[in-house]
């Protein structure tokens, strides 16, 4: 069985910090719980999240991350130190381990150097084991454009998937998921935040809305004004808090890229990426991959789903494909009248019509997920507390796209 080894990242750069993370992807089972550039706002999540080693990349001036080495050292021995550095001085190196750290790692990474500190790094953890804590995964479904489905989408794939799950509405100023299900929800996420610190769980059961037996609710906010307490950092606990007592945990996030949205979607092990087949959707989807490429997200963590798929629409699926570099993993077809009865009923598709070919198409879509549980090679890496990171980045030029272009492009590749 592979050895699970948690990290978490302290790097004043993206681009060090991607660099890591990229390596630590290629170690069957490696799993990044967070990471930053602020060693103040990392050190409590060490101290929360007890990861299994922190890598501590240094910049041009290393005093500040040898003090915070020493810190990691001394207050959590248990958590193996890795410093890292472009700057490998043999006075470097022999600062780092009389700091506290166990490995040095010379940047930029070497393959095979890498795979020794990290074998090294798994002996050191070996001899403290620790029962592995409850995991479930996350699901997310979003679209960077409204009324493509997404709901729809989200709250049939979580009533299909067959075992304990929590479907959250992070929509957190109109989120209407309990419509979705039949559910008016006494508690929502405003509660399970205000009261994080202290949940177990028999107060949970009280913050979730049953749906089924395996199935239940975690609702946005009745009053706008209580999603304005809410942070990205709560995003973060609520999800773990989740996923530690469910198999699946999906989510409804909003259609943009705010600060919650993006907590939520570097939790998640599995994007399902929702589009239909119109010129804005498409071009939506092409600039929601683009930042999943910025944020450093795999591909293989994103899947794409055409919703109100029809043969009567012109554009071509391949081409659609060609256009934004990634194959459509599902498809559900277009049945206006079978999806609003299904709504109007207040019952998942999949439970209320589960003979009809929409549900037939959503059950395969869940499967698929439910799968990828199982066969996922390497835990994906998240960014938790990197929204800085982002934030930084510069944001791309603005594009001005006419319909006309972007069919015109689609018919290039075609």
């Amino acid at each position: 069985m592979t050895q699970q080894l948690s990290f978490v990242i302290l790097s004043t750069g993206l681009e060090t910090f991607r660099e890591l993370r990229g390596a630590l992807s290629t170690q069957e089972g490696a799993r990044v719980l967070a990471g930053g550039d602020d060693a103040e706002q990392v050190f409590p999540e060490i101290e929360r999240l007890r990861p299994s080693a922190v890598i501590v990349a240094f910049g041009s001036t290393p005093e500040n991350e040898l003090r915070f080495v020493e810190r990691v050292a001394r207050e959590c021995p248990q958590t193996a130190v890795i410093c890292a550095s472009r700057d490998s001085s043999s006075d470097l190196i022999l600062r780092s381990l009389r700091a506290g750290a166990r490995e040095f790692l010379r940047l930029p990474v070497n393959a095979e150097e890498f795979k020794t500190v990290y074998r090294r790094t798994a002996e050191f953890c070996a001899v403290r084991p620790e029962a592995p804590k409850k995991r479930g995964r996350v699901l997310a479904v979003f679209s960077s454009k409204g009324g493509t489905g997404t709901t729809f989408i989200a709250t049939n794939v979580a009533a299909a998937l067959g075992a304990p799950t929590v479907l959250v509405d992070l929509n957190l100023q109109a989120g209407d998921l309990g419509l979705f299900l039949g559910l008016e929800p006494k508690f929502s996420i405003a509660e399970l935040v205000e009261n994080r610190d202290r949940v177990d769980d028999s107060l949970l059961r009280s913050y979730l809305a049953p749906h089924s037996a395996n199935l239940s609710l975690l609702a946005a906010p009745r009053e706008a004004d209580s999603a304005d307490d809410i942070e990205p950092e709560h995003v973060f606990q609520v999800l773990e808090i989740l996923r530690e007592r469910h198999e699946y945990v999906v989510i409804d996030p909003q259609h943009t890229f705010d600060a919650i949205t993006l907590a939520a979607l570097d939790q998640s092990d599995e994007i399902l990426l929702v589009l239909t087949l119109d010129i804005p959707a498409i071009r939506s989807t092409q600039r929601a991959l683009q930042i999943f490429d910025r944020l450093g997200y795999p591909r293989h963590k994103i899947h794409i789903v055409v919703n109100r798929f029809s043969k009567q629409i012109d554009l071509d699926l391949r081409q659609v494909e060609r256009y934004l570099g990634e194959r459509v993993m599902g498809y559900v077809q277009s049945d206006y009248k079978t999806a609003v009865n299904s709504i109007n009923l207040g019952q998942p598709l999949v439970a209320s019509d589960p003979a009809s070919r929409i549900a037939t198409e959503l059950r395969q879509i869940a499967a698929r997920f439910s799968r990828a549980a199982q066969e996922a090679p390497v835990t994906d890496a998240r960014r938790g507390l990197l929204g800085s990171f982002f934030r930084r980045d510069k944001p791309a030029a603005k594009e001005t796209v006419t319909k006309e272009a972007v069919s015109d492009q689609l018919s290039a590749v075609g």
